[in-house]
């Protein structure tokens, strides 16, 4: 499988994040979460999933009935593959100009800048 296209769409992206949320769920669980901030249809939904199975962003449990579909891979290793690629295409592989637009953007609050100190320090002492 070609590595882009695994990539997920911003509406596979959508349907992801409320597979992270709830966990292994059917199409229609899916559809009822979506459907609690905008109109999709159940349709839409269901075309969706069979396409990121195919692709491999999701894999169904055909043993059960409804079918359960769940991510492939962790939030995390998703998020990874997501910045790994903006890295490469808008900042020419630098990490430094992502974190650098991405603090002017958005306002880090006290918290999450003493989180990325942290996370700093510790890849200052090589650790991951």
């Amino acid at each position: 499988m070609k590595k882009n296209a695994r990539r997920p769409t911003d509406a596979e992206l959508t349907i992801l994040q409320v597979l992270w949320d709830r966990g292994p769920s059917t199409v229609r669980e899916v559809y009822k979460t979506l459907n609690s901030g905008k109109t999709v249809g159940y349709t839409t939904v269901l075309k969706f999933m069979q396409i990121m199975t195919d692709k491999g962003l999701v894999e169904r449990d055909e043993n059960c009935r409804p079918q359960l579909y769940r991510a492939c891979l962790p939030r995390e290793q998703t998020e990874r593959q997501l910045i790994k690629d903006l890295v490469d295409r808008a900042f020419g592989g630098s990490a430094r100009r992502l974190v650098m637009q991405a603090l002017e953007v958005k306002k880090a609050s006290p918290s999450e800048l003493a989180q990325i100190e942290k996370l700093l320090k510790k890849l200052e002492r090589g650790e991951k």
